[in-house]
């Protein structure tokens, strides 16, 4: 793929490691000097010094064959106007951060994929690492929809029974669904036959997301946080 990214803060850089650890080919947009010349000399992209808010910029990185457009800057103002631009050139894919939640409908009347405040996520993250050391990584939906990793433990009634005998006994319901386990080195792609057993990390999807009740049926929490 060929991205642009704007922005080598602190949401950006991690991304173009990622981006070209991955081999994709990719250009950064950044107007500061030496943010630029440090991306320049530890990654393998091409680095445009320029504001990215200018049309011409955007034409100098390639935005015309360009497969997406990340903004990541730490301005609302500025990666809105980037993917304006995007959607003018018609970017298959646009995907920015969003800081203030007022400016959340904005990008989404633009067509852009969005991450609601990066430092939120980042913070948030952290404290659930702390909360519930038995999950393992979250994904947002939309609204209070999430889909999470957890490790079903020795105390989880859901031990020993099927997917199926746990919904009927009430441990699951329409909420609440079970994607995938992984087992050691299998992972299984569920049906209602499927026995859980105690360490397997399953994948769960949650309409009412990361509330205790839900976690507690495959890690049952006594005191938590």
């Amino acid at each position: 793929m060929y991205i642009i990214i704007v922005g080598g803060g602190a949401v950006g850089t991690p991304l173009i490691g990622l981006a070209t650890e991955s081999g994709h080919e990719v250009v950064v947009v950044e107007d500061d000097e030496r943010t630029a010349e440090a991306i320049a000399g530890n990654y393998d992209c091409l680095v445009v010094n320029a504001d990215a808010r200018k049309v011409g910029t955007l034409e100098d990185a390639g935005i015309d064959r360009a497969d997406a457009v990340i903004s990541t800057t730490d301005d609302d103002a500025t990666n809105v106007m980037v993917m304006m631009l995007a959607a003018e050139r018609e970017v298959p894919s646009r995907v920015s951060v969003v800081h203030d939640e007022d400016h959340e409908s904005l990008f989404r009347r633009i067509g852009a994929n969005t991450i609601e405040n990066p430092e939120h996520l980042i913070a948030e993250h952290l404290y659930r690492a702390v909360q519930r050391p038995s999950v393992t990584d979250v994904l947002h939906l939309e609204g209070e929809a999430e889909v999470f990793e957890i490790t079903v433990a020795e105390s989880s009634s859901l031990v020993g029974s099927t997917l199926q005998e746990a919904d009927e006994a009430g441990h699951l319901d329409d909420d609440l669904l079970v994607v995938a386990i992984e087992r050691g080195d299998e992972v299984i792609s569920p049906s209602g036959r499927t026995r859980i057993r105690a360490g397997d990390l399953v994948t769960v999807f949650s309409k009412r997301g990361f509330e205790s009740d839900v976690l507690d049926r495959f890690a049952p929490q006594l005191h938590p946080l």
